[in-house]
C-alpha cells in the first residue's frame, strides 16, 4: 500500500511538472496578453489530473500544441468615410484549432480588439465548440473598429474592405466566421456581399448568423442567451431549484443579455436588473423587455432612455455598479472580466445563489475562487454559452443541405446540445474527482474531446 502510495504522488508530480513547465513556456512566448495568459491558466489549473491518469498526452506533447494557435493572420483594413477620409484599423482571425471540423468562431468589432483577446477567445473556443459535440474547431476574428457612431454606408465600406483580405483565407471547409460583439445581420450581410461578390458564386455556409430571410438560421440570434438559461436550469434542477420565483440580474443589453432575460422571464423569474457600456437600470416591478428590444434592438438607444417610459423604474451610471443589487441568481452577459474580486463578494454578501455565464470569460480568475469557496452554483461560459456557436453549426448543416428548420425544432434541438454538454461537464467531474465542479468539468470534457483528436491524427 505504502509503494502505491508514493507510485501515485509520483504520478501527479509528474503531471504537475508538466503542466507547469508549459505554462512557464506560454508566458515567456506570450507576454502582456493578459486575456490570454488568464484563459491558460485557468485551463491549466483543471487539467493537472487529466494528465495524472494519460501520460501519454505529455508524451504527444497535446498541450504544447493545443497552446500555439495554427496560423494568426494580421492585416490592414483602409476604408473612407462619408467625407471621403481614410481611416486605417487592424484586422485579425486567429485560426486556432482545426482537429474537430473547419475553424468556427465570430468576428468582433470594437475599439478593445487586440491580439490578446483574439487569442484568448479563440482559446476558450476550442473547449466550448468541442463540447457542443458539432464538427467544427476553433477560431475568431475582428477589429479595433468601432461601428458606434458610423453610417451604414461607412460600416458596409469597412466591411468590404475587412472581406477582401479576410476571403483568401475562410471558406464553408476551412474557417467560418459569424457575428460578435459589433457584428450582428447588418454587417454579416455585407461581409457575405462582398465574399460572393469576390468568389464569384453562391457559398451560403462561409458565414454564420446570416438574416434568416437570405440563409440565415430561425433561433440563432437567441440561442447563446437561450443556452445560458437551459444550462443555468439544469444546474439548479440539479439541486432541487428553479428558476421560478427567483430574483435575477443581468449585465448587458445586446442579444445575449435580451434572450437570457427572456428565457428567465418565461421560466418564471424575475429579473430586475440589466446594463449597457454606460450605466444600469433597476425596475423592482420585473425589466419590460419589450421596451428594452424597442431600444436597443430597433431605435439603438441609451438603456438609460427606458427611465423616461417607467418612471418607477432608476437609471445609474457606471455599469459596474449593477451587481450590487441583490438577487437570487447573476448572469453576467457583456463582457470579460466584468466580475472582480470586489463585485464577488458583493454578490455573495446580497443572497447570490448561482451564476451563469452568458459572456465569455466573465468572471477573473479571483473572482472564480471566491464562488467556489463559498459553494456558489457556477455554470461556466464554456459550457454554459455554448448555445450561440451550437446553433450556428447548426445553420451550416442547414446551408449545406439547402433545408431550413423552423424555430422550434432549433429550440428543441438546442435544448438537447444544452443538457448534453451539463452531462459531459458532471462526468468529467466525476471521473476526475471534483464531484459537481462544472468548471473543471467543462474544461476536462472538452480537452478530452480535442486531445484525442489530435493524438490520433499524429503530429500536425
Amino acid at each position: 500500500m505504502a509503494k502505491l502510495n508514493v507510485e501515485n504522488v509520483d504520478v501527479q508530480r509528474r503531471s504537475n511538472d508538466y503542466v507547469h513547465q508549459v505554462y512557464e513556456q506560454v508566458k515567456r512566448r506570450n507576454a502582456n496578453e493578459t486575456e490570454f495568459l488568464q484563459a491558460t491558466r485557468e485551463i491549466f489549473d483543471s487539467l493537472r489530473p487529466v494528465f495524472a491518469q494519460h501520460p501519454e498526452y505529455i508524451t504527444n506533447g497535446i498541450l504544447e500544441r493545443l497552446t500555439e494557435p495554427e496560423r494568426i493572420l494580421t492585416f490592414r483594413v483602409a476604408w473612407e468615410d462619408d467625407s471621403c477620409k481614410v481611416h486605417v484599423n487592424r484586422g485579425y482571425r486567429v485560426q486556432f484549432n482545426s482537429e474537430l471540423g473547419p475553424y468556427k468562431g465570430g468576428l468582433r468589432f470594437h475599439p478593445s480588439v487586440n491580439s490578446s483577446i483574439m487569442k484568448f477567445l479563440a482559446f476558450e473556443q476550442i473547449f466550448k465548440n468541442a463540447l457542443t459535440g458539432q464538427p467544427i474547431g476553433a477560431g475568431k476574428g475582428g477589429s479595433d473598429f468601432d461601428p458606434k457612431g458610423k453610417s451604414d454606408r461607412e460600416i458596409m465600406r469597412f466591411c468590404q474592405s475587412f472581406m477582401t483580405e479576410l476571403s483568401r483565407h475562410i471558406g464553408p471547409d476551412i474557417d467560418v466566421p459569424a457575428g460578435d460583439i459589433g457584428v450582428g445581420k447588418r454587417e454579416i450581410g455585407y461581409l457575405f456581399g462582398q465574399y460572393k461578390r469576390l468568389k464569384g458564386g453562391y457559398e451560403a455556409g462561409v458565414l454564420t448568423g446570416k438574416d434568416p430571410s437570405h440563409g440565415g438560421s430561425l433561433g440563432r440570434k437567441e440561442a447563446t442567451g437561450y443556452g445560458t438559461v437551459y444550462f443555468t436550469d439544469e444546474m439548479l434542477k440539479e439541486y432541487g431549484m428553479s428558476f421560478t420565483d427567483k430574483t435575477v440580474i443581468v449585465s448587458g443589453s445586446g442579444n445575449v443579455s435580451i434572450y437570457a432575460m427572456e428565457k428567465a422571464q418565461q421560466l418564471g423569474a424575475k429579473v430586475i436588473a440589466c446594463s449597457d457600456s454606460s450605466g444600469y437600470i433597476v425596475d423592482s416591478d420585473g425589466i419590460d423587455l419589450e421596451c428594452v428590444k424597442q431600444l436597443k434592438e430597433v431605435e439603438n438607444k441609451r438603456i438609460q432612455e427606458y427611465v423616461k417610459t417607467h418612471p418607477e423604474a432608476r437609471y445609474i451610471e457606471d455599469c459596474s455598479g449593477v451587481w450590487s443589487i441583490p438577487c437570487d441568481i447573476a448572469l453576467p452577459c457583456a463582457t470579460q472580466n466584468e466580475i472582480d474580486e470586489e463585485s464577488a463578494l458583493l454578490l455573495i454578501k446580497n443572497g447570490v445563489t448561482a451564476i451563469g455565464e452568458g459572456a465569455n470569460m466573465p468572471c477573473t480568475n479571483e473572482a472564480l475562487t471566491i464562488f467556489q469557496e463559498h459553494g456558489i452554483l457556477f455554470a461556466p461560459a464554456k459550457a454554459a454559452n455554448a448555445g450561440g456557436v451550437a446553433v450556428s453549426a447548426m445553420e451550416m448543416s442547414q446551408n449545406s443541405m439547402r433545408l431550413r428548420w423552423t424555430a422550434e425544432e432549433v429550440d428543441d434541438r438546442l435544448k438537447v446540445v444544452m443538457r448534453s454538454i451539463y452531462e459531459s461537464c458532471i462526468d468529467a467531474a466525476d471521473r476526475f474527482g471534483k464531484p459537481g465542479n462544472l468548471i473543471m468539468g467543462a474544461n476536462v470534457a472538452g480537452f478530452l474531446k480535442v486531445a484525442d483528436a489530435m493524438a490520433a491524427h499524429g503530429l500536425s
